[in-house]
């Protein structure tokens, strides 16, 4: 099965609204967008983001994201950190390094979503063998 797109769709209160936060804090292009459907692209990334009440969701599916994290991977996590921070962005979770093998800060996007801003940096001893080599 030859795969051509695979991507995150989001449901949101208000879909224009949750796209801005995506557009102005990391700087995606909007290559769709209607009042209850955005679609969003970050160099070869994409993100969607959907009304929740949307008639295209199944009954008793239009609940709004609880317990998604969104990881962003970026090359340098203190750059973005600082920007976001002046941004106004609500940081949920201080920039940190973790044993595991991340510098990273959590922030509180839209309808409940966390966006997880990472920069992979070297495990320590302990974590080394839980990586699979490619």
């Amino acid at each position: 099965m030859p795969v051509t797109s695979f991507y995150p769709v989001l449901m949101s209160d208000d879909a224009p609204a949750a796209a801005s936060f995506y557009r102005e804090a990391l700087g995606f292009e909007v290559t769709f967008e209607c009042d209850w459907y955005v679609s969003l692209r970050l160099d070869a990334f994409e993100l969607a983001i959907l009304a929740h009440d949307h008639e295209t969701i199944p009954e008793g599916y239009g609940a709004l994201p609880r317990g998604v994290i969104v990881n962003l991977e970026v090359d340098d996590v203190d750059d973005l950190h600082l920007r976001l921070s002046h941004a106004r962005v609500e940081i949920v979770q201080p920039l940190r390094d973790e044993a595991f093998g991340q510098r990273h800060f959590i922030v509180a996007a839209p309808d409940g979503v966390l966006l997880d801003v990472i920069q992979p940096v070297p495990p320590t001893e302990e974590y080394v063998s839980a990586y699979v080599q490619a």
